[in-house]
């Protein structure tokens, strides 16, 4: 062993560069969620009662959401698929996911980031992608594929609340998506695509009373618009040839239910 050296910086050396970077990760994850929006007093004249505001610099304190959602995919633009000499356009596929959001407001105007883990709880493969073993090799028709994906996303508020009567808000995204790799040219498992969406809340609850959680609740539509990482025209994926390009358009309807603070 070195000497010199203290022995947790040397356990801190071994660890595998991915280890290191992920640990980063959840240590600065975990401080912007933990970080709390500072409180000051406005101090008034004479004879009126002092009033305090929440304040934060740059980074305000962040919501975290649960959001049910149904996504039709191959929204529009279909591809066309070539497999054993038959030739057949894509179907759409509906597809229900489980997403913790980590919503981030920040003093920036109308910039907002949000942080998803996305979960896909009823998916299926008809091979396993980590052992290679196949569906009908254990008696089964398919195996459970509990995909998993992460988004990290900058918010442009297009319009709020205030403009609406508390009714719509919409913002467009741009999105960084990991998720599994879908072209025969990747060189990983799971890969980097560039996503934008177009996102529309409905406040169905908004003449409850403020203090009442369920005036937060919302129901959202979401357009997206998956602009890398798909197959193109040309490729065999699956034993299917792409006779056009992969579709990048999607439509998604979410629920949106808030789990802390309860009531923003």
């Amino acid at each position: 062993m070195a000497r010199g050296v203290p022995m947790a910086r040397r356990r801190v050396a071994s660890m595998p560069r991915c280890v290191r970077v992920f640990a980063r990760g959840a240590v600065c994850a975990l401080c912007l969620l933990f970080l709390p929006a500072t409180a000051g007093a406005q101090e008034e004249a004479p004879g009126n009662v002092a009033e305090s505001e929440p304040r934060c610099r740059l980074i305000c304190a962040p919501e975290l959401k649960i959001e049910p959602t149904w996504t039709v995919e191959n929204l529009a633009g279909r591809p066309r698929l070539e497999a054993d000499g038959q030739t057949e356009r894509a179907a759409r596929e509906n597809v229900f996911e489980l997403i913790l959001a980590l919503d981030v407001p920040t003093t920036i105007p109308r910039v907002g980031f949000t942080f998803e883990a996305i979960f896909v709880p009823f998916g299926g493969t008809a091979v396993n992608p980590f052992t290679g073993v196949a569906a009908a090799e254990s008696g089964r028709t398919e195996i459970r594929d509990n995909g998993i994906e992460i988004e990290s996303e900058v918010n442009f508020h297009l319009f709020d609340t205030d403009q609406t009567g508390g009714w719509v808000s919409s913002h467009l995204d741009v999105v960084d998506k990991l998720s599994p790799g879908e072209t025969p040219r990747v060189r990983s498992v799971y890969t980097h695509k560039l996503d934008f969406e177009w996102d529309t809340a409905f406040h169905l609850f908004n003449r409850l009373s403020p203090g009442h959680w369920l005036r937060n609740i919302e129901a959202e539509l979401s357009l997206d618009y998956l602009a890398t990482g798909l197959p193109k025209a040309g490729d065999v994926v699956g034993g299917e040839r792409f006779i056009d390009n992969a579709s990048p358009w999607s439509l998604s309807f979410v629920m949106v239910v808030p789990l802390a603070p309860l009531v923003p």
